[in-house]
């Protein structure tokens, strides 16, 4: 993103709502280059306006932030959610934390999975759990090697949390494994180096089975 609509977006973010004419004087920029950078930012449904009537004379044009453009500005999510890791890590056996992340891949594929599961045949949910696996934050498609279905996943959205928690790593598998009702084997990762991380996708030849760590007791 430019400079100049990055600028704009934060005074957006601190004043709450403006009009050109503020934007352009705060800013030192003309009027016309000002409304140029908001109408790319209304395209890219980052900033929305409204006319706002004050008594006598024409109404003028207020402009301010949708909920989207929050993610354009710095958060700590991650840290935060490293740090919450570290503390469970500390109170907690390491099973107990396998078992946390079982339980959220099983939490997030019955709220989102429903559509997945309506699918009939393997192809057609792992159409549908790309879809799923976006909403998620994940740029993941799928292909057919043969006899061999395979998942790519082309970014990680828990990526600084995955460099300190690699165990991180097998919530999106429990969840694809979940979603799909198929047997799930990762085959490379981006966290050893790989450009993706793919799975090996295979219908499911018994009842469905989340292994926990070596030492452990399911």
């Amino acid at each position: 993103m430019s400079q100049t609509r990055q600028q704009i977006l934060q005074r957006l973010k601190e004043r709450g709502r403006m009009t050109v004419a503020q934007l352009a004087e705060e800013l030192g920029l003309t009027p016309v280059t000002v409304h140029y950078h908001l109408n790319i930012l209304q395209r890219q449904g980052l900033v929305d306006a409204q006319l706002e009537r004050r008594g006598v004379g024409r109404p003028r044009l207020i402009f301010f932030l949708r909920e989207e453009a929050l993610s354009q500005f710095p958060h700590g999510y991650h840290r935060l959610a490293a740090r919450l890791l570290n503390e469970l890590k500390a109170r907690l056996p390491e099973e107990e934390i396998h078992r946390l992340f079982i339980a959220m891949a099983r939490e997030i594929a019955v709220e989102h999975g429903e559509r997945v599961r309506a699918c009939k045949t393997l192809e057609e949910k792992l159409e549908a759990l790309v879809e799923l696996l976006g909403e998620e934050g994940f740029l993941a498609r799928w292909e057919q090697l043969g006899n061999e279905l395979r998942l790519h996943q082309y970014n990680c959205p828990y990526n600084y949390v995955v460099h300190h928690h690699p165990e991180v790593c097998d919530l999106d598998r429990t969840l694809i494994a979940m979603t799909l009702g198929a047997d799930v084997e990762r085959s490379s990762c981006i966290l050893s180096g790989d450009v993706c991380c793919t799975f090996i996708i295979k219908p499911q030849s018994g009842p469905l089975s989340v292994e926990l760590p070596s030492g452990t007791h399911g």
